[in-house]
């Protein structure tokens, strides 16, 4: 089945998708196909590049079994003035586990739609099923991409036991969305991601997106009301799982524990929610530390991570 745009219906179907990985074999969830993944890079991206994306759904006794969503090529003006130009076509997908044979049918496919260019896609260290077929069709390991100062991303889990409270630096405070104008919100996320171009009507559309929730949006505000942190967190209540995408702190507020806090804080919310343990992704790479020691501080492990895999065009 294929469509012309990827609307909030399709998407939909790509989460609950999500959510049957999620509850069978997370460790197989591929880069940007999670509940809060999806929901994300649809919503903020969906105006600037949606005319850039194809996409194609895979049924079977009237149930999603497979999805692959392409970035093609393009050229689009970044936050800070600068312009960003891509010139390969990347693939995110999903399989069922019990359908990864159709991986074959979404490569096939992504052939067709990117064209003359090269190719790119992830697949899980963990799911060596797609290694094979990937291979089979052309794919090698991306070196640089997967190397040791690469940017690859590792996936990581924590169940939501013994989590220690979390202590701010005197003159910061936690708020939710609930708490602050959009404009505000938007802002913290910007000063967080200098060259991030997330505009209000992008905001407002991760606001109508499934499953976001202004009190599982938590944010840490300065003493003079500066929003210096940022979170998103996704409930899923099915599988009683928990997404923090994205997080960032202000530039001129790191190093202050306040990322620390601010993942301690978000997880005792998303427990009080109802849910038993936190999905996160951060760069893995061991050149860039910064993230994942964060992360590891607070309990997260990693379960799995990217195989960046690359096909030049002939």
């Amino acid at each position: 089945m294929s469509m012309e745009t990827l609307g909030p219906t399709e998407l939909r179907l790509m989460q609950g998708l999500a959510q049957e990985v999620t509850a069978l074999r997370p460790e197989l969830l591929n880069g940007d196909a999670t509940v809060g993944e999806l929901a994300w890079v649809w919503a903020k991206d969906f105006d600037v590049l949606g005319r850039f994306w194809r996409h194609r759904l895979w049924f079977a006794d009237g149930r999603l079994v497979a999805w692959g969503w392409v970035h093609l090529p393009h050229k689009i003006p970044r936050g800070d003035g600068a312009v960003i130009e891509v010139e390969t076509a990347n693939l995110i997908w999903q399989t069922h586990p019990e359908r990864v044979a159709l991986l074959g049918d979404i490569l096939d496919w992504y052939d067709d739609v990117a064209g003359n260019v090269d190719r790119l896609l992830t697949v899980q260290s963990a799911d060596i099923e797609a290694h094979r077929t990937v291979a089979a069709h052309g794919y090698a390991f991306d070196a640089e991409a997967g190397s040791d100062d690469g940017s690859w991303v590792q996936f990581n889990t924590r169940e939501l036991t013994d989590v220690p409270d979390p202590v701010l630096p005197d003159g910061f405070r936690f708020v939710t969305a609930n708490d602050v104008p959009p404009t505000d919100a938007v802002q913290a996320h910007r000063d967080a991601w200098h060259a991030s171009r997330f505009s209000e009507a992008a905001f407002e559309r991760v606001r109508r997106t499934w499953p976001y929730r202004t009190d599982l949006h938590v944010l840490v505000a300065a003493r003079d009301g500066t929003l210096a942190a940022t979170a998103i967190i996704w409930l899923d209540e099915l599988t009683q799982t928990a997404e923090f995408e994205p997080v960032g702190t202000h530039r001129d507020f790191r190093r202050r524990g306040l990322g620390t806090a601010l993942q301690l804080h978000g997880m005792h919310l998303a427990k009080a929610a109802g849910a038993r343990r936190m999905l996160v992704a951060c760069r893995g790479a061991p050149a860039d530390p910064a993230a994942r020691n964060m992360y590891y501080g607070v309990g997260f492990r990693p379960i799995s991570r990217d195989l960046p895999q690359v096909k030049v065009a002939r």
